[in-house]
């Protein structure tokens, strides 16, 4: 490395020097001795001459080349330059940082060291103990699912910062986390209003003949108007903030008020004073709410201290048409005067024609409440406040409406002020929704883990029953009876899991068309002849990675609910509409993505399944429910094994997520429904070889059955029906109630010189666990095998337990299944050992 200050010598170049000299010198010595010997053959000047010089260019050569060589593999071994991704991670207005498994900060942007420090990972940033849990939980999150996303981070100290972020699994072996960090910005309607009236809106102001000022409560120009600087100075460009406004004007002895500049010649003007609130902070403050001030000179029929609302009326509708807020004024008896386009946005009536009254744009409840509140402002001195109301146009949020009392326009005004806050309702409905479907999603997994404990010792229990029965039997019927419908019950626990993303999946690597094409049959028998199936496909699809079945179960899914919208579905006399089922895949780029300006699927390519149907629509009081369990319409029995359970499209949002990807719902009444599911493209790490389907060769295994087992489980009906499964397949079984016991049993057969050949271990007991009881074990028995038994999903599982020669099997469970997978483990077991 160089510096541009003296160091250290290095001793790797001490070294190089040293061997440099000594090659040298093995030149000369050798050249000497040759040239010697030459002479004494040849007895030749020229030829001796000729003979040194070539032999000292050859070695010479050799000795650069040998240098340069070296220089290559210096370069090649050479440390990584990191500069190159820091200056990759940097963004504007965004912190970046990544992380290692362990949580360590690995590398950090400007702007992330800026505000953070250099040494702080995102775990270890000072928040209040709310955000410390957002930030962890996403986290983890982000380590199981690939993605998370933190609504709100703060440190809980008044006036600090906020920041939303998000958080991705990166990497070639997806050990390390990228952190994107952004703040909040909060709305500040009045600063905004400073910067408008010293740009663009001031000067059109100007040309209207409105001077205008922003002014603190104690005098204090915050920000004016070019009108106003060119009235109070002469020079339109001069910087007015911070200089006292009465200075700029005067009053004569009829209280006629003008520019000080002028002195008696100038013309009178006309003030309006409008005090403003902050719409998302308290009621106004008269020691702290600043006051916007109109200066308008009088026109003809103008008394000395009074005016007529006729004649200001024009001047100030061409003011509050530049203004950004959404503002409209009212008489005292209610009648609404002047709107701007701004506030008739915000109210939800953007383009409409402002009505008579201003009650008429809130719900039948807020009449009465905001009539009361306009003649209050109307009457008595000057002030400002705010009310709660709920707009006719959407009744379920309540909004913020300012009032101000104004004076000096004739008759008192009031002046009303509406911020437009669509998006931050729609984003809070987004949030909602999502903080909804998570909490139904943990308490889902919860039930069904439980519920598949009693299903096992069920299905196991006429399992052992049929044993002793033969289909001749009196009780075999019944008892086939109870194992099919606790089946059925084992169904339903799956399709609770797939919707908490807590199911087992086998991802691979797949095209969506070939998917569609596996099950387009099997459909046009689902939907029947009266339906017609559509399937079309894009060019240049990318591949996805997904559970196959899984994904044949969501096609299934949204075309039986299609077909079930389209039968019930009764078209107006006259007017029938042909059924029709289309499905569609479509290719979707990162600019398609960014045009959606959706807040919930992140700019990327991706691969789209689209089902799409002509039936009745769904009403717009249902749209946001449809993905929730247990939501139907449907009569109970309908739309095949799921119809009238309403676990049909939960389990759609359940894979769908699980899988990466997003669900959409579009639907007009009458019209039919779009359903659009997103699943991202999947690419193949740099350098990563394609997997290859190959058959390993069987292991010779010297394990001819039977064994020593271990089984720990806290569910007495579940261990009693595993111990008699095994103990009938010819092995020994010591049973444990918990983690501990299971440890203790271990430590005893040790002690014994005796052992297990395998432990079969619940994942959750109360106390010691399984997978804390299995990292013990291992400390005792380095080689035992583990066989985890469970109700969440496998890959979960192995995600957040990092043990060797861990296998699993999912819950509930037959006789035939535990027996079969405990063969499995322990013949695998055996010829590794064989191997070794």
């Amino acid at each position: 490395m160089t510096s541009g200050t003296a160091t250290a010598s290095d001793p790797l170049d001490e070294a190089k020097t040293r061997g440099g000299l000594a090659e040298w010198l093995l030149v000369g010595v050798g050249l000497a001795i040759s040239t010697v010997a030459i002479w004494f053959v040849s007895q030749s000047v020229l030829a001796t001459v000729a003979f040194a010089a070539t032999i000292f260019v050859f070695c010479a050569l050799a000795l650069v080349f040998s240098r340069r060589g070296d220089g290559e593999v210096e370069t090649r071994f050479a440390l990584p330059d990191w500069s190159v991704t820091i200056a990759a991670i940097e963004q504007r207005g965004s912190a970046v940082a990544i992380t290692d498994r362990a949580g360590r900060l690995v590398c950090a942007s400007g702007r992330y060291r800026e505000w953070f420090g250099d040494e702080l990972a995102p775990g270890e940033i000072r928040l209040d103990a709310a955000s410390r849990e957002r930030l962890e939980r996403a986290a983890r999150s982000a380590w199981r699912d690939g993605e998370a996303r933190i609504d709100l981070l703060e440190t809980g100290e008044p006036g600090s910062l906020r920041w939303r972020g998000r958080v991705e699994r990166a990497g070639r072996g997806e050990d390390y986390q990228v952190w994107r960090i952004e703040p909040i910005e909060s709305a500040n309607p009045i600063g905004e209003l400073v910067s408008r009236l010293d740009g663009k809106m001031g000067r059109a102001l100007a040309r209207a003949g409105i001077a205008a000022a922003l002014v603190d409560p104690d005098g204090t120009i915050r920000g004016a108007s070019a009108g106003f600087a060119q009235g109070a100075t002469g020079d339109p460009a001069a910087d007015m903030a911070g200089r006292e406004f009465v200075s700029f004007l005067t009053q004569d002895e009829d209280d006629r008020i003008g520019w000080a500049r002028n002195g008696a010649a100038g013309a009178p003007l006309i003030l309006y004073h409008v005090p403003l609130s902050d719409p998302d902070g308290t009621e106004a403050d008269p020691d702290t709410t600043p006051s916007l001030i109109f200066l308008v000179e009088a026109g003809l029929g103008i008394g000395a201290g009074h005016g007529e609302a006729g004649n200001a009326a024009p001047h100030l509708e061409a003011l509050l048409g530049q203004l950004p807020l959404g503002l409209a004024m009212a008489d005292r008896d209610g009648r609404l005067l002047f709107a701007n386009a701004a506030f008739m946005r915000a109210a939800g009536r953007e383009g409409e024609t402002p009505p008579r009254y201003p009650t008429d744009l809130v719900s039948r409840e807020d009449k009465a409440a905001l009539g009361d509140a306009i003649r209050r402002f109307g009457q008595g001195p000057a002030t400002s406040g705010d009310i709660a109301i709920r707009l006719a146009s959407q009744p379920d949020d309540p909004v913020s409406l300012s009032l101000a009392g104004v004076r000096g326009l004739g008759e008192a005004t009031v002046l009303l002020g509406l911020t437009d806050s669509s998006e931050e309702t729609r984003l809070k409905r987004q949030v909602a929704q999502a903080t909804k479907m998570q909490a139904v999603g943990q308490l889902a997994g919860g039930v069904a883990h439980d519920f598949n404990n009693v299903l096992t010792a069920i299905l196991g229990t006429c399992d052992l029953m049929l044993m002793r029965h033969t289909p001749g039997d009196s009780d075999y019927d019944d008892i086939q009876q109870i194992r099919a419908n606790s089946n059925r019950a084992a169904s339903l626990t799956r399709q609770l899991l797939a919707f908490s993303r807590q199911q087992t999946l086998r991802p691979e690597v797949l095209q969506l068309p070939d998917v569609v094409s596996d099950v387009s049959q099997m459909l046009r028998r689902l939907i029947g002849e009266k339906i017609q199936l559509v399937v079309t496909h894009d060019r240049d699809l990318g591949p996805v990675r997904a559970d196959p079945s899984q994904l044949e179960q969501v096609i299934v899914n949204l075309a039986v609910n299609a077909r079930d919208a389209m039968l019930s579905h009764k078209p107006s006399p006259g007017r029938p509409v042909a059924s029709k089922l289309t499905l569609a895949t479509r290719r979707i780029t990162a600019s398609d993505v960014r045009a959606m300006r959706s807040e919930i699927i992140p700019a990327g390519e991706y691969t789209a399944l689209i089902v799409e149907d002509t039936g009745a629509g769904i009403p717009p009081e249902n749209l946001g429910k449809i993905f929730e369990p247990f939501f139907t319409t449907k009569e109970q029995g309908r739309g095949g094994a799921m119809g009238g359970t309403g676990l049909g499209l939960s389990t759609v949002y359940g894979i769908v997520k699980q899988s990466g990807g997003y669900i959409f719902a579009d639907s007009e009444p009458g019209k039919g429904t779009r359903f659009s599911v997103y699943l991202p493209v999947h690419r193949e790490a740099p350098g990563a070889a394609p997997a290859k389907a190959l058959v390993a060769p069987e292991q010779e295994s010297e394990w001819a059955g039977g064994g020593r087992i271990l089984l720990v489980e806290d569910e007495d009906s579940v261990r009693l029906v595993a111990e008699r499964a095994l103990s009938r397949q010819g092995y020994e079984v010591t049973t444990a109630r918990d983690g501990e016991d299971g440890l203790e049993a271990l430590r005893t057969a040790l002690h014994a010189d005796e052992g297990f050949d395998l432990v079969v271990s619940d994942v959750v007991m109360p106390g010691l666990d399984g997978p804390a009881m299995a990292r013990e074990i291992r400390k005792l028995a380095p080689a035992l095998p583990v066989l985890f038994m469970s109700g969440y999903a496998e890959s979960q599982l192995r995600s957040e337990i990092d043990i060797v020669d861990m296998h699993f099997i999912a819950k509930p469970f037959s006789v035939a299944q535990i027996s079969e997978k405990v063969d499995e483990v322990l013949r695998s077991a055996s010829a590794a050992r064989a191997l070794a």
